[in-house]
């Protein structure tokens, strides 16, 4: 019997609930979310599709602290803030989400399961989670989505099938992610990567899927569900996620096998190295500061 526990009913853990449905490979999904409402509404809509495509998976509302049974979790709450950011977009929730996710991270102390981290920033929320819980196996989505916009985009402009391009997108989920051109290859060869147009690409999609529905959901909702499957052992295989790299947390690809994770970073160019220790220091400064707030705003 598999258990996922999802916090967070918003678009994310909406889309991770109908993909865990459909997939068939766990047994019950359990949802908590900030407004029980929420909650209520996605476990009424993931029982309809389970009776409707005939699924065995049923779905739960339980609250945060029950989910310590759970084998994994996946955490996508977003706290309530204006986001007027036009640069750093996903940097905007850094001190909302951060007190929301120490908390969770306080109330699910001594879970040692798998943790999937989507909750923007998401590189700076997933090391936050680990050292606040003192989990040891916590994991963020976010280059696996890059990566997967930059084969997508890559593919396109070359006229290839998608599953021609090999590549990866490491470091911050965000303005300082590294596109590692030096090391992509298009059906199995060395390729000239437009690099500064397909960057602009990247960034432009969020923006373009949110506003024509609302929020971006069905790419990290994909992104998540691959995660658990790895990290849980029921398939092998290479995904970028956010992990501990020289003290703070990077994307970076991750060889899973039986739910055991390797690192395999592709070889960097000098200018990808630079990128990559950038993207580090601004990853750094960002914890550092949020631990800071935090502190102060514990103290009022």
């Amino acid at each position: 019997m598999t258990a996922i526990g999802i916090i967070g009913a918003g678009a994310v853990g909406q889309g991770v609930g109908t993909l865990l449905v459909h997939a068939g490979w766990c047994d019950t999904v359990m949802v908590s979310s900030l407004h029980g409402r929420s909650a209520d509404g996605l476990v009424t809509d993931l029982e309809d599709m389970s009776a409707v495509s005939a699924s065995s998976v049923r779905a739960h509302r339980v609250d945060p602290a029950r989910m310590k049974s759970c084998d994994a979790i996946v955490l996508c709450p977003r706290a309530a803030f204006a986001n007027d950011h036009t640069t750093d977009i996903r940097m905007a929730g850094l001190i909302a989400n951060g007190a929301m996710i120490r908390h969770l991270a306080h109330e699910l102390a001594g879970f040692t399961g798998p943790v999937v981290v989507v909750t923007n920033p998401v590189d700076v929320m997933t090391r936050l989670y680990a050292e606040a819980s003192g989990s040891t196996r916590v994991w963020g989505i976010g280059s696996s989505t890059d990566t997967a916009r930059y084969r997508l985009i890559l593919a396109r402009t070359m006229g290839v099938p998608t599953q021609s391009v090999h590549g990866h997108v490491i470091g911050e989920h965000g303005d300082l992610a590294v596109i590692c051109a030096s090391s992509t290859t298009v059906n199995g060869r060395a390729a000239r990567i437009p690099v500064q147009a397909i960057r602009a690409e990247m960034a432009a999609r969020p923006g373009r899927i949110a506003a024509g529905i609302g929020r971006v959901r069905s790419g990290p909702a994909a992104a998540t569900v691959a995660a658990l499957a790895c990290v849980l052992g029921v398939t092998d295989g290479v995904i970028e996620l956010s992990a501990p790299r020289d003290g703070t947390y990077l994307g970076m690809p991750l060889h899973f096998t039986s739910g055991h994770p390797t690192v395999c970073l592709p070889r960097l160019g000098a200018d990808e190295r630079r990128d990559l220790a950038a993207a580090a220091a601004k990853l750094q400064a960002a914890y550092h500061h949020l631990c800071s707030t935090l502190k102060e705003m514990s103290r009022s």
